[in-house]
């Protein structure tokens, strides 16, 4: 299976009711993209990460990505505050 193919079937697998993901090809990897679902009337940026060929030929990988793409969605809804008290 092309590798970009494998993140989006393992993208299948997770459901959130705030995000959407996509996953396109990129020299050396995938780019995955996680934004936030167009029926809410949010306007913030999309977020992007990337996985690597090597990352995705490892036997863990689908638990590694799990753990990749849970640390990018907190960094992901951080980055959204508009406001915190160290801005202050």
């Amino acid at each position: 299976m092309e590798n970009v193919e494998r993140i989006r079937e393992e993208l299948r697998r997770y459901e959130h009711p705030l995000f959407d993901f996509q996953a396109e090809a990129a020299a050396g990897g995938v780019a995955v993209t996680v934004s936030v679902k167009s029926e809410l009337s949010v306007s913030v940026h999309q977020y992007h990460f990337f996985v690597s060929d090597r990352e995705m030929a490892t036997q863990k990988f689908a638990w590694d990505f799990q753990r990749q793409l849970f640390n990018y969605l907190h960094d992901y809804l951080v980055e959204m505050f508009t406001r915190t008290p160290q801005m202050d």
